[in-house]
């Protein structure tokens, strides 16, 4: 595993708003979600094409693993796995530059 886990500041908002939101109800389960997401994104550099193809984009190396309800998009790059965002099911992606 060479790639390093590089995170999107659009990433890190979208993680810290969905455990924001579950916190309000449970901060038991808002810091289970943020484990198993972690544990998710540090095993992509291991077997990062495992992750299917995001369907809006339809490009190889945008790829995206799943949690639940959600949908963990990353950008497979020479030297680094970039998670781009962690959006629910229901919403479709933005523009991924």
């Amino acid at each position: 595993m060479d790639q390093k886990i590089v995170w999107s500041s659009l990433a890190s908002s979208n993680l810290e708003d969905i455990c924001k939101f579950i916190g309000k109800e449970s901060p038991y389960y808002a810091s289970l979600f943020a484990k198993r997401i972690l544990e998710i994104i540090e095993s992509i550099p291991y077997f990062p094409r495992a992750g299917r193809i995001v369907p809006e984009y339809r490009k190889d190396a945008i790829r995206e693993r799943f949690y639940k309800s959600y949908r963990i998009v990353y950008r497979i790059k020479p030297s680094s796995i970039e998670i781009v965002a962690i959006v629910n099911f229901a919403r479709l992606l933005k523009n991924i530059k």
